[in-house]
Formats: structure tokens, C-alpha cells, sequence
């Protein structure tokens, strides 16, 4: 009975002592798992600029024209205004008197030069250049004289030079007598041929 009772102890005492020792290793603190590593991350390719197109940047350097040649526009209008303001005030109407220079065909008369009297006083002198010369063949008016006159009756003489027929030095005037009143006055200088005398003619028309 004893024997018995000792090894019931000791196998009571073994199955303590594994369970003391399960215990203990259940108890006992588990290290922490290691932290992954972080994986290496690939840097991202640089993107690079995309070009601009062709078509787009010749639309924008059209637009940059169309835009420029409206202010150029614009700015000729202004200045347009601006010089007709400025004649208006120091030429008005009731004291304004304005002369042209016209040509009709002009194959007789090579014109160099134009001088104007008014009331025996020089108040215009031009010399023409082979070009002036021909856009006043081709039908182009020049405006030679803007003024003041007082209103009553004056002269006007007007001395063409040039070349005659034949390469001939030519100089020749014309004179008017007319009246000025409250109103501007134009007045043209025209030079025309005469096929029937052949030679140039000079005249003044004074515009009502």
C-alpha cells in the first residue's frame, strides 16, 4: 500500500511539474516578430515636356498678327481724327482756303516744280520727284497749300516748271482773280495737255 501510494505521488508530482512548465512557457513573453524590410521603391521616370505643336504655335503667332494689325489700325484712325482736329482748329471754316495740284495725262509736260502766290505773298514752293510725277499720272491729287484767308477778294499765282516738248526747260504761270467768304475755299491747279497746239496748258478752277 505504501509502494502504491509512492508512486501515485510521483506520478502526480511529474504530471505537476509538466504543467508547471507548459504553464510557465505559455506565460513567459514572446519576442516580437521582426519588422519586414521595407521593399526598395523604384524612383519614377522624369516625364518630360511635351513639345508644343506645329499647328498650335503658328495659331498663336496668327493671332499675335491679327491682333497687331488691329492696333495699327486703330492707330491710323486715331491719328486720322487727331489731324482732322487739328485742322479744324487752326484753319476753320470760314477763314480755310485749300489748293490741288492735278495732272491730265501730263505726256507733253514733264512737272519739277510748283510755286504759288497769294496776293502777290510765296506761301507754297514744292518740287516734285519722279514718282510724285507719276501718281499724279495716274489720276492722284496733291493738296499743295492749306491757309487762313480773310474773306474778300484776292489773287492767286501759280508757276509751273518743268520740261517742255522736245526736252525743252518749260515755265509757265496762271493767275485768278476770286472771293473769299464765309465758307472754305478749294482751289485746283491742272495741267493738261493740248493735242492741238501741242503743248502743255495750265489753268486754275476754283471750287464753289
Amino acid at each position: 500500500m505504501f509502494k502504491r501510494s509512492s508512486r501515485t505521488l510521483g506520478a502526480l508530482g511529474l504530471v505537476f511539474a509538466l504543467f508547471t512548465a507548459g504553464a510557465w512557457a505559455a506565460d513567459a513573453p514572446k519576442p516580437a516578430p521582426a519588422a519586414p524590410k521595407p521593399a526598395a521603391v523604384a524612383p519614377a521616370p522624369a516625364t518630360p515636356a511635351a513639345p508644343i505643336a506645329p499647328a498650335a504655335a503658328a495659331s498663336a503667332a496668327q493671332s499675335l498678327d491679327a491682333r497687331i494689325e488691329n492696333v495699327k489700325d486703330e492707330v491710323i484712325k486715331l491719328n486720322r481724327d487727331l489731324l482732322v482736329l487739328e485742322e479744324e482748329l487752326l484753319f476753320p471754316a470760314g477763314t480755310q482756303v485749300a489748293m490741288f495740284v492735278s495732272m491730265d495725262v501730263g505726256k507733253l509736260f514733264e512737272l519739277e516744280s510748283v510755286q504759288i502766290k497769294l496776293d502777290d505773298k510765296l506761301v507754297a514752293s514744292y518740287l516734285y520727284s519722279p514718282l510724285e510725277v507719276q501718281a499724279l499720272h495716274r489720276g492722284g491729287v496733291q493738296r499743295v497749300y492749306l491757309g487762313n484767308l480773310r474773306a474778300g477778294e484776292h489773287e492767286l499765282v501759280a508757276f509751273f516748271t518743268g520740261r517742255g516738248p522736245h526736252e525743252r526747260d518749260y515755265k509757265r504761270g496762271a493767275t485768278v482773280r476770286f472771293d473769299k467768304g464765309t465758307e472754305p475755299k478749294y482751289i485746283e491747279l491742272r495741267i493738261r495737255d493740248s493735242t492741238g497746239k501741242l503743248q502743255p496748258e495750265f489753268d486754275v478752277k476754283v471750287w464753289q
